[in-house]
């Protein structure tokens, strides 16, 4: 009898993890940033974005569970079917993580800028002796 195979890999089973880990590893194969496109268009059922793609439904709904994981899809039950929805707000962790690099990155090139505006003056002071 073959065993079910989780959507985790065996290290992550029984540890919970932060948003950020979850939306970084949802967002981190381009099949699913390319789901996301297509969910931020419109809701779409497992078979709707198994159709986008060259790829088994089976390997879809692998990628769905992990963006849903990720908290950046919802899935919601309709019937027989999945209707699968985009949260943008799931992906305002991975946003915050990111925006400390941006101040980060922001008070580099300002000190950059501050040197070069330095030494720009010095080299205009000692071409006007």
């Amino acid at each position: 009898m073959r065993a079910s195979r989780l959507p985790f890999p065996k290290f992550f089973r029984g540890t919970a993890m932060s948003p950020e880990q979850g939306a970084f590893r949802a967002l981190a194969d381009p099949t699913r940033r390319e789901i996301l496109k297509h969910l931020s268009r419109s809701d779409m059922t497992i078979a709707e974005v198994a159709d986008l793609f060259d790829v088994t439904r089976g390997a879809i709904k692998k990628h769905l569970v992990i963006l849903e994981q990720g908290q950046l899809i919802s899935v919601e039950a309709k019937g027989r079917e999945r209707l699968n929805r985009l949260r943008p707000h799931g992906l305002k962790a991975a946003t915050d993580w990111l925006s400390y690099f941006d101040r980060f990155w922001d008070d580099k090139l300002a000190a950059l800028g501050q040197v070069i505006d330095a030494a720009n003056s010095t080299k205009k002071d000692n071409d006007n002796e």
